[in-house]
């Protein structure tokens, strides 16, 4: 599965890291999956693409659409930050895209930052300490999680 993800609950972080080839289908899937689950409004996000080796171009409308189903399912009373790590050029654009587009959306609570490094990212979070993977609820997208949910 090209996205992975974990839910750290003491950090009220989600983490997911893609791999492979992403495409728009992986990233409009893990939006609702992930997201639509109660237990995890208002957390931030981090989402990590330096695994991620082809991206299939998704056009400027498909990423504007991201934004506006990300921004209605933020939750009105909770501000939040969102950081996605991306080294590759063509990933660093397109999250500066979905960026600009996310900040346009007057639903949207959260504050997103797009970064090279995942340094950068973790202190754009206020994350400190390493993130300890093997400890957290797992689940890859479309898979449920060990919890059975």
């Amino acid at each position: 599965m090209p996205i992975e993800y974990w839910i750290d609950m003491e950090r009220r972080l989600v983490v997911a890291r893609g791999h492979g080839t992403f495409t728009p289908e992986d990233v409009f899937g893990y939006q609702r999956d992930v997201w639509s689950r109660a237990e995890v409004a208002g957390f931030d996000e981090l989402v990590d693409m330096s695994g991620v080796e082809q991206i299939a171009l998704p056009s400027p409308h498909r990423i504007q659409e991201l934004a506006q189903l990300s921004a209605g399912m933020d939750p009105p009373a909770s501000a939040s930050r969102f950081a996605i790590v991306a080294p590759a050029e063509l990933a660093f654009g397109l999250g500066r895209m979905y960026e600009t587009y996310r900040a346009l959306e007057d639903r949207s609570t959260k504050q997103v930052g797009v970064f090279r490094t995942m340094e950068q990212a973790l202190e754009f979070l206020g994350v400190s300490g390493p993130l300890e993977t093997s400890q957290l609820q797992t689940g890859g997208f479309g898979a449920k999680n060990p919890s059975g949910e």
